[in-house]
């Protein structure tokens, strides 16, 4: 017998992913059909255009083929060979063998060092776990706080719908908070208590807190008074924090800079909360999304919940190989002084100009449009403008006649959250210069006409 629709399990049925919908299905469609299209739904940079680092490339073809080191040795810098040598020997079999449960020791102990540079705390390697992308991350520490229905997890608002698919299809309840947009979409203290009442009011039991910065899809970048504030919360609720901080090298606006979770709860000697906090390859500056790298690592967690999550971690038996060496790569690249430095260097600060460059042009093009308002793009690769809609119709209405009329794909804000009353879409700042400036010129004609 096959099965059937209606054999299908309710959360699965329930979940939904709006990155990918029927909009960037519609615009696959009229690909097909001819039609040029802008995919501004979805941050995958080398998907539009973004050249890979070679330091990344070398190391992968290193260690993927270590054969090329004998055969074209004259191909790469001595210290991508060197490296890749050492990477292959911290796997011991190589990339084609299963690794630990937790990842490769050798990678660990450099994610662990890369911390330590970072932040100027204690890391503890066996508390990091190499993983399929931070998505995978996420859902392992969803799936161990999840144990029932009434199980809740606090997820901004607007949010990542990693968050929202993922708590649906785990059964348990996504308790939204409010980030405030006239507030350059940074949380307030009074926003989350009043979230917090209501599910509780509700009968949830909310078990933690996500706070995603630097802000997918919002653009925003939050200081540590406010990273401070929700270390308070969280405490004084006996909540778990999920960081998801994949964007920490994205910041674009001087004056700001990136804070982790982890730094401010060693600063302020918090040992009564768990932490877990995410990172990936796919972000940044890196954009490598198909190589699926990432990791998480958490802080305040009992011995006994540990072992639960390495048993999780555990049925999957362990990350892919290439993405546990694109792991190391990007946390151990290149230092000055080393033949790969320059070009690493040159690489590095051109993506980032670049990026910054288009996330001021996009927020500037998107601001002078009559009934589009868009606050600041301080980080990620993202902008959430506000929308001024005819009466009755949608975000997800005028997405797709966007799409119809102009070929620009962007995401309604309906999929990510949004105040009542509100609507935006989510668009990256990715595409090349000229088709950012393209769209911005067709988005105007198409606003003004939709009104």
């Amino acid at each position: 017998m096959t099965i059937q629709f209606a054999d299908i399990s309710r959360s699965v049925l329930a979940t939904e992913y709006a990155v990918r919908g029927p909009i960037v299905a519609r615009a696959a469609e009229l690909e097909k059909q001819g039609r040029e299209i802008i995919y501004c739904n979805i941050g995958n940079p080398q998907s539009l255009g973004q050249a890979p680092l070679s330091w990344n490339r070398q190391l992968l073809a290193l260690c993927e083929y270590p054969a090329l080191m004998d055969l074209a040795p004259q191909l790469f810098p001595a210290d991508a060979i060197e490296t890749a040598k050492a990477i292959l020997a911290g796997t011991k079999h190589g990339l084609g063998a299963y690794s630990e449960s937790r990842g490769v020791r050798f990678i660990r102990e450099a994610v662990a060092e890369f911390i330590l540079e970072r932040d100027h705390i204690g890391v503890d390697p066996d508390a990091i776990f190499l993983t399929d992308g931070a998505s995978k991350g996420v859902q392992t520490i969803l799936r161990l706080l999840l144990s029932g229905p009434l199980d809740g997890v606090m997820v901004p608002i607007p949010q990542y719908p990693l968050y929202s698919a993922s708590i649906t299809l785990y059964g348990g309840r996504m308790v939204p908070y409010f980030l405030d947009e006239a507030n350059g979409w940074k949380l307030s203290r009074p926003m989350l208590e009043d979230a917090l009442a209501q599910a509780q009011a509700a009968g949830t039991r909310v078990r933690a807190i996500c706070v995603i910065n630097p802000g997918n899809p919002t653009g925003a970048v939050l200081d540590e008074a406010n990273i401070g504030m929700i270390v308070d919360f969280a405490q004084a609720h006996g909540l778990s924090i999920l960081a998801d901080e994949v964007y920490q090298e994205n910041i674009f606006l001087a004056g700001d800079e990136f804070v982790s979770f982890a730094k401010v709860l060693h600063e302020r000697e918090v040992k009564d909360i768990s932490l877990f906090s995410f990172h990936s390859c796919s972000k940044g500056f890196l954009g490598e999304c198909g190589v699926r790298g990432g990791y998480f690592e958490y802080r305040n967690v009992p011995e006994d919940v540990a072992a639960q999550i390495l048993k999780l971690q555990s049925v999957c038996l362990c990350a892919n190989l290439p993405g546990q060496a694109a792991m190391y790569a990007m946390v151990r690249p290149p230092k000055p002084g080393m033949p790969s430095y320059p070009q690493y260097a040159t690489e590095r600060k051109n993506i980032l100009d670049t990026l910054k460059h288009r996330a001021i042009f996009l927020a500037e093009g998107l601001n002078k449009i009559e009934g589009i308002s868009c606050n600041i793009i301080a980080g990620a690769m993202y902008a959430f403008p506000r929308i001024t809609l005819p009466p009755g119709r949608t975000d997800s209405e005028y997405a797709m006649a966007l799409l119809e009329t102009t070929g620009i794909c962007v995401v309604p804000g309906s999929g990510f959250g949004q105040a009542i009353g509100t609507a935006h879409f989510r668009t990256t700042i990715l595409p090349p210069t000229e088709q950012i400036e393209k769209m911005v010129k067709a988005l105007g004609e198409f606003h003004l006409n939709y009104r």
